[in-house]
C-alpha cells in the first residue's frame, strides 16, 4: 500500500503503533501541498497558516526550490567536511551579505537547536561560562539548547542541565543589566519570542542589551531561528533595532523545508571556534545549501520582504477587529494574538474544521506563521472565516 492509498485514520493508527509518542497524536495526515495549501489523505484541502512552524518560507512545492534540490541531488548530493562545495561557500557569503553587519564567518548545521548548540560552545571559547537568557525564550530541545530554554515543562524531566544560565524577564532592560556581570560569556535573546506566543519586546530593548553586553565584555547572541530570513519583513528581525550582534543563529525558513541551520559569528567572535572544536556530518550539505540559496533568490526576485510587511499588517488589523481578540502582536508574517478566554486549543481545532491550519502556543494565545508567499485572497478567506471560528472555538457568539 502506498501512502496516498491510505486514509487519514489508517495513517494515524500506523503512526501510533510505530512512532515514539513525543508529539502527541498528529492532527492530520498530509499527503501533498501547493503554495500555502495542503491536502490530507482523505482529499480535504487546508490553507496552511503555520508553514511547518515558520519553515515553509516558499510554501509547498515551489518550482524554484524543487528545481534547486533536484538539480543539486542529481549532480553532487553530499561530501564530507574534508571537502567543500560552491553551494556551501556561496550560501555562507550570501548569508553574511544579507546580515549586513560586517565581516563574519558561518558554521552550518542541520537544525535550529544544533545552530544554538554551536553558538553555546562558541561562547565557552571566551573563557567564561555564564549565559544570561530570557524567561519565555525557546532555543531548542537538545541538552545544551534546552539549558538555555526557560520553560519548566521542557526542562524538569531532564535536569540537571549543562551550563550556568540566569533567566531574566523578557523585555526588562533593568533586569538584564542587573544579571550580566564581568563573568558573563553571552547575552542570549530572541528579537521576538515565537514559542511564547509572539511576544515583542519594548522599543530599545535590543539596543540596551547591546550596551549591557559591551559594558561587561560579553557577546550578544541573537536567536533568529524563527524570525530570520524574511519572516518579519526584514532578512533578520534584529535589523529593525539598528544593532550589530556578535552571534546570530538561524534555521527554520532558511531552506524552505529542507533541513539546515547556521551559526553566524561577526568580528572577533568569528574566530572563536578553531579546528577540532566542533563538527557535523550533514551541516553544509550541498543540497541543503542549494535549497537555501534558492529560497533567498526567490525572496529577492519576488519582493517578498515588502509583501510580508504589507500582508502581515493587513492580517493583524483584520484579526484585531473582533472584540474577542484582546491583543494582536508581531511583525510581518509572524503574528500572535490573545483571546478573551483560555480556549486557544478549541479555536485551533475550530479553524482546522473550517480549513485553516493555525497554532496555539499557550492556552490563551494563537500563533500564525504562514508561508511568505501567502496570497491576499487566502488571507482574506481566513479573515472572513475568523468570526465563525471564534464562535465555535469559544463556544459563544458576539
Amino acid at each position: 500500500m502506498s501512502p496516498t492509498d491510505a486514509s487519514s485514520s489508517d495513517i494515524q493508527e500506523r503512526y501510533a503503533a510505530s512512532l515514539m509518542n513525543t508529539f502527541g497524536p498528529p492532527k492530520l495526515a498530509l499527503v501533498r501541498g501547493k503554495g500555502a495549501h495542503v491536502w490530507d489523505a482523505d482529499g480535504r484541502e487546508y490553507v496552511d497558516l503555520l508553514g511547518g512552524i515558520a519553515v515553509n518560507a516558499l510554501g509547498h512545492a515551489h518550482p524554484a526550490l524543487v528545481q534547486a534540490v533536484c538539480e543539486q541531488l542529481g549532480t553532487l548530493g553530499h561530501v564530507s567536511n574534508f571537502f567543500t562545495t560552491e553551494q556551501q561557500v556561496g550560501l555562507a557569503e550570501k548569508l553574511l551579505q544579507v546580515l549586513d553587519a560586517g565581516p563574519g564567518k558561518v558554521f552550518f548545521t542541520n537544525s535550529g537547536t544544533e545552530a544554538n548548540e554551536a553558538a553555546f560552545k562558541l561562547t565557552r571559547r571566551t573563557g567564561r561560562t555564564h549565559v544570561v537568557a530570557a524567561q519565555g525564550g525557546f532555543h531548542g530541545r537538545t541538552m545544551g539548547a534546552l539549558a538555555l530554554t526557560s520553560k519548566e515543562a521542557y526542562r524538569t524531566p531532564f535536569e540537571p542541565l549543562p551550563g550556568e544560565v540566569t533567566f531574566v524577564p523578557y523585555g526588562d532592560a533593568d533586569a538584564l543589566a542587573a544579571a550580566v556581570t564581568d563573568r558573563t560569556a553571552a547575552v542570549l535573546l530572541e528579537p521576538i519570542q515565537g514559542e511564547a506566543g509572539v511576544v515583542v519586546p519594548p522599543a530599545g530593548y535590543l539596543a540596551a542589551a547591546r550596551e549591557v553586553a559591551n559594558a561587561h565584555g560579553a557577546l550578544l547572541w541573537i536567536d533568529e531561528v524563527q524570525t530570520g530570513i524574511g519572516r518579519t519583513g526584514r532578512w533578520f528581525a534584529f535589523q529593525e533595532a539598528g544593532i550589530t550582534p556578535d552571534v546570530v543563529t538561524v534555521a527554520k525558513g532558511l531552506a524552505g523545508g529542507y533541513p539546515i541551520g547556521a551559526c553566524l559569528a561577526l568580528g572577533a567572535a568569528a574566530d572563536l571556534l578553531q579546528p577540532g572544536n566542533h563538527g557535523t556530518t550533514f551541516g553544509g550539505n550541498p543540497v541543503a545549501c542549494a535549497a537555501a540559496l534558492a529560497v533567498i533568490d526567490v525572496i529577492e526576485a519576488e519582493g517578498l520582504l515588502e509583501q510580508v510587511t504589507d500582508l502581515g499588517a493587513h492580517l493583524r488589523a483584520g484579526l484585531a477587529a473582533d472584540p474577542r481578540v484582546t491583543e494582536v502582536r508581531g511583525a510581518g508574517l509572524l503574528i500572535g494574538l490573545d483571546l478573551t478566554a483560555e480556549r486557544s486549543a478549541e479555536v485551533t481545532a475550530a479553524a482546522l474544521e473550517h480549513g485553516f491550519i493555525i497554532n496555539n502556543p499557550t492556552p490563551g494565545r494563537i500563533r500564525l506563521a504562514p508561508p511568505l508567499v501567502l496570497t491576499r485572497e487566502d488571507a482574506d478567506a481566513f479573515l472572513a472565516a475568523w468570526p465563525a471560528i471564534l464562535d465555535q472555538g469559544l463556544g459563544e457568539t458576539t
